[in-house]
């Protein structure tokens, strides 16, 4: 497709689309594909860098106006990578879809974009499909890139772990603000400013015992993959606050699962 094709098929969505090619990179690799979100004058748009060579890979293969999403594929080096692009309550957003997902269409790329578990849980509950894809349904209740589902019996939840107004984020992304929030099961770690992802209490200790100055950075005891758990109010500028009554369970989209994320510089 064309720069103009391409901002055409965003145009149906009622989005604005500037496709460029990419300024080069002093340092690394500059890549074939990049999608954000800019702004300006004007509001919202998608800021599209493509490699001239890559352009005739690059496609709009489904449009969904009434929905305002469209699907979009890059046939590079190391295979097909789709990106969902649409718009989210109140702006305008690019997720990248897990390469392993057979997707050829908006609808699929919003089932591959749901964690598995949300998936089975729908099929359990027999949701009807008019509902599978809305923000809110029996399965689930969906702010942003998180899911949050009913937990029916909640009495394994530690409630004397409860933190009252705490962030869950992914990565450098704005945080969702919750009312209350427990975290519990997961791994054990220690973290510092110079070992932000943590590192396990035996790591530590080697750590320290071939650097003895190691033992005066701030550690912070903190939990690797837990189970997180919800409960009241979750607060986000770019979303409708939501209420949830009772405690829900915190599963991620399936983004951080795509080859594709690394083409993506927009984060929620």
């Amino acid at each position: 497709m064309s720069m103009h094709q391409i901002e055409r098929q965003f145009t149906r969505i009622g989005a604005r689309a500037n496709v460029h090619p990419p300024i080069a990179r002093r340092w690394g690799t500059t890549p074939e594909v990049s999608i954000d979100i800019g702004n300006d004058a004007e509001g919202e748009f998608f800021d599209i860098a493509i490699q001239p060579p890559q352009l005739a890979e690059t496609q709009v293969i489904d449009v969904q106006p009434s929905l305002r999403h469209l699907l979009l594929m890059s046939q590079q080096d190391d295979g097909k990578h789709k990106f969902l692009c649409g718009h989210d309550e109140r702006h305008w957003f690019v997720a990248a879809v897990p390469e392993r997902a057979a997707v050829s269409s908006v609808k699929t790329a919003f089932d591959a974009l749901k964690p598995v578990a949300v998936r089975a849980l729908e099929n359990r509950l027999g949701v009807k499909p008019r509902k599978r894809n809305r923000r809110r349904n029996e399965a689930f209740i969906r702010q942003g890139e998180w899911f949050f589902v009913p937990v029916p019996n909640d009495s394994f939840i530690n409630e004397r772990l409860v933190l009252r107004n705490e962030p869950i984020a992914r990565g450098g992304g704005k945080p969702h603000m919750c009312e209350e929030v427990v975290r519990q099961g997961g791994e054990l770690v220690y973290v510092s400013n110079r070992y932000p992802t943590g590192v396990t209490e035996i790591q530590r200790r080697q750590m320290i015992s071939r650097r003895p100055e190691l033992r005066h950075l701030h550690w912070v005891a903190q939990r690797r993959n837990p189970s997180v758990f919800v409960r009241g109010r979750v607060r986000h500028p770019d979303h409708k606050t939501i209420l949830l009554d009772g405690w829900h369970q915190v599963l991620m989209n399936t983004e951080n699962e795509s080859i594709a994320m690394r083409h993506v510089a927009f984060i929620d």
